[in-house]
């Protein structure tokens, strides 16, 4: 059991001085990650000392905790690196290193993540990993794609046409999001955050709510708090629906990639009846939410969710009950448990390949504290299992809904009506995670003396996970790749920060 001094406790949502945080020498901060039973590293940063050197800032959740652990050492030029023996922290340390320079010594496969920072070259050059032996052939896909696909890089290593490896690069865009939110929060502020993923409006203006929520000391009306969860879940539906219709259109079963496309927009038209935007856009903000919903509007949109929901389940019937789909999509891209756990994967294809991991159970904020909605899992990890995943998901969010929205407690649904942000707490940490549609997005900030955004962490679920469609790819046919890529429909702009 790793010392209680190791480390400082934060709730969920929550925010403590950052003078609490430890200060480990870089052994024994290798140490307590290691030793902490269960540890999954949530988020794993660089924090710029004013001095020279840099301050590594760790965020872990454990099974069983509702608590967050934080934990930091300073360092200077070089460090061991952690992912030799923790897979997990991989990414992160090529990010570190990208962005301040110090290296991870021993990282194995220490690269650029985004092509930007410390050791930029020029953009998107790389070394990619290379097989070597007979017949063994490369394939490069991108990063340009065509139509309104996002720029990324796919590099197959193939021998005939069972990939042996297949390397990702991201990274082309720059949007430097963390960079724009720092010294803030500004007016603009909240419209950044909606951008981080466009299809993930709510997940990530709900993160930044409750970070802001946390440093000013704002309380959320129970209202607010149910309304936010509505959001959520109606997001959650709208994208799992697109998802079972795409996977059905990759492999040319157009019934129910018709009827889940033209579902999904129902969904969607839920959510711009309520607040102005199919996606989502403005309706979370800090204390609360910014429309209301009348009572009469509230029970017909309850009542539309049940139907959406049931001729959803008829078309993913449609998929389930076809044996030609189905060979296509069992055992096509499988993940084991194991690869998903020690990648530390989140979300529909961590759970697909049984890791049994929610933030709205495990981590429970706001309205998620008073409800329960059922983890849906499957033991396969492959494709069949990540859509059968999204279908229950739907289901169980449609069930929550349908309470939901014809019990909303009364009262007002933001702190107040003002625009303005409270004033944050200075020199402190917050840290907030919610389960959106893909999994679990984190958010950390940290204040500066004059409560100002001193450093703002964003970790899409997508970081997290966007190893393990490689990994699903290995031994696949290189024509399995976009049945096993929209499977995962993994988010681009979520990665590029």
């Amino acid at each position: 059991m790793t010392p209680i001094h190791s480390y400082a406790p934060i709730p969920n949502g929550g925010s403590a001085p950052l003078a609490i945080v430890p200060r480990l020498q870089p052994d024994r901060f290798a140490e307590a990650i290691m030793a902490t039973p269960g540890a999954r590293l949530v988020s794993f940063f660089g924090l710029p000392e004013e001095s020279r050197g840099l301050r590594l800032m760790a965020v872990l959740a454990r099974p069983g905790d509702a608590e967050l652990l934080v934990t930091s050492a300073r360092v200077e030029d070089a460090y061991h690196a952690l992912t030799p023996a923790l897979t997990q922290a991989h990414l992160f340390e090529r990010e570190i290193w990208e962005q301040w320079g110090v290296r991870p010594e021993g990282h194995p496969w220490l690269k650029p993540v985004r092509f930007l920072g410390a050791t930029s070259r020029d953009p998107g050059v790389m070394d990619y990993f290379e097989v070597e032996g007979e017949e063994v052939h490369e394939v490069a896909v991108g990063p340009v794609h065509a139509g309104v696909i996002e720029p990324g890089h796919f590099r197959f290593q193939c021998h005939g046409e069972r990939v042996l490896h297949l390397e990702i690069s991201l990274g082309y865009q720059h949007r430097g999001i963390e960079c724009a939110l720092e010294r803030g929060p500004r007016k603009r502020t909240p419209h950044i955050v909606d951008a981080i993923a466009g299809d993930t409006s709510v997940g990530h203006a709900l993160a930044y709510s409750q970070i802001v929520e946390a440093l000013g000391e704002v309380e959320v009306p129970a209202r607010g708090h149910a309304l936010r969860a509505i959001a959520l879940e109606l997001e959650r539906m709208a994208n799992h629906a697109g998802d079972l219709g795409a996977l059905a259109g990759d492999i040319g079963y157009l019934p129910a990639s018709s009827y889940c496309a033209r579902i999904r927009g129902d969904f969607l038209n839920l959510t711009l009846d309520a607040c102005g935007s199919r996606m989502g856009v403005g309706w979370v903000r800090p204390g609360g939410v910014v429309p209301d919903l009348a009572p009469a509007h509230a029970s017909a949109m309850a009542d539309q969710v049940t139907r959406g929901t049931e001729e959803l389940r008829r078309s993913f019937d449609l998929i389930r009950g076809n044996a030609t789909v189905r060979a296509r999509l069992e055992e096509t891209g499988i993940l084991a448990r194991e690869v998903a756990e020690e990648l530390g994967m989140v979300g529909p294809a961590a759970r697909a390949s049984g890791v049994d991991r929610d933030v709205r159970r495990d981590h429970p904020v706001g309205h998620y504290r008073e409800v329960e909605i059922p983890v849906a899992t499957r033991e396969t990890g492959d494709v069949f299992a990540r859509a059968g995943v999204r279908s229950l998901e739907v289901a169980h969010s449609a069930d929550f809904l349908a309470r939901a929205l014809r019990a909303l407690p009364s009262g007002a649904v933001r702190r107040n009506d003002s625009e303005s942000v409270p004033p944050l707490a200075p020199d402190r940490i917050a840290v907030s995670l919610v389960e959106g549609w893909r999994g679990e997005i984190c958010h950390t900030a940290i204040t500066d003396e004059g409560g100002r955004f001193r450093r703002y962490k964003i970790v899409d679920p997508s970081f997290h996970n966007w190893m393990g469609l490689a990994m699903a790819m290995r031994d696949q046919p290189i024509s399995d790749f976009p049945l096993c890529n929209k499977s995962f429909n993994l988010s681009y702009s979520g990665h590029d920060l």
